[in-house]
């Protein structure tokens, strides 16, 4: 399947078409809290930061300091314009190839990144090298064994069948891990809200700010599009867009080596 190459479209559309409700970021910031190690500051790696979403964000919540690695130049570029911070920095790099100490973090977060690192192997090596014992690591992903019902599923049926072949399955995703020298701790669900109407939820879509529109026909898009727009139409009371996605948390215990 092709790759996304985030330096050619995307960068140009990525923040707003994926931006989050304040209240969800907040959300997110608390799940993300329950999770971590208890000290504070942390230092924290946001792999695979893009236009730095939740850079700034990991920054305040934990004190930081926060390094946002992303291997898109055009994304980095964003990120460094408008989502700055005292405590972040940008980096490029790549989960096979973290540009950071052995043992130089406390936590590190992938959000809706794994599915598009080639080698998912090396990733989770690199993640462990980097890895202080007693470190976490929480993975937003989703997985096709567990795969939820978006929202855009619904218009979007092709989107489906991408996705269960683009993402990675929670058992191969939880070997790697294990065989780099994490342990599994838990896989907690999260519900998140993504816009405050349908009609909201429309406008960010037609960005086409998910890799997923990458892969879709234009035949399958066009289709989409007129069925959520019949749908905006039929709207007569705003209603919440809610979706349900995995998070997947792992450590470095304590007693095990670097």
């Amino acid at each position: 399947m092709r790759e996304v190459d985030y330096d050619e479209r995307q960068h140009l559309v990525y923040a707003r078409a994926r931006a989050l409700p304040e209240a969800t970021m907040a959300e997110w910031m608390r799940v993300f809290t329950r999770h971590a190690p208890p000290q504070r500051p942390l230092t924290v790696l946001d792999l695979g930061s893009g236009t730095g979403r939740f850079t700034p964000d990991l920054a305040e919540t934990f004190g930081g300091p926060v390094s946002g690695v992303e291997p898109s130049a055009q994304m980095r570029a964003v990120a460094e314009e408008y989502a700055t911070h005292p405590a972040v920095t940008y980096l490029a790099g790549a989960a096979e190839d973290i540009p950071l100490p052995a043992a130089s973090c406390d936590l590190v977060v992938l959000f809706l990144v794994l599915h598009h690192v080639r080698d998912q192997a090396a990733a989770a090596a690199q993640i462990a090298r980097v890895l202080r014992p007693g470190g976490r690591v929480l993975i937003r992903s989703s997985f096709p064994d567990r795969m939820p019902e978006l929202p855009m599923y619904g218009y979007f049926p092709g989107a489906r069948r991408i996705d269960e072949l683009v993402f990675p399955r929670l058992d191969h995703t939880i070997e790697l891990f294990e065989a780099a020298g994490l342990s599994f701790v838990a896989v907690e669900e999260v519900q998140q809200r993504i816009a405050d109407s349908l009609a909201e939820y429309a406008e960010r879509l037609k960005f086409r700010g998910f890799s997923t529109f990458e892969r879709l026909t234009e035949e399958e898009i066009e289709t989409g599009f007129t069925a959520l727009e019949a749908a905006v139409a039929a709207e007569t009371r705003p209603s919440p867009v809610d979706e349900d996605s995995d998070l997947l948390i792992l450590e470095r215990r304590p007693d095990q080596a670097v």
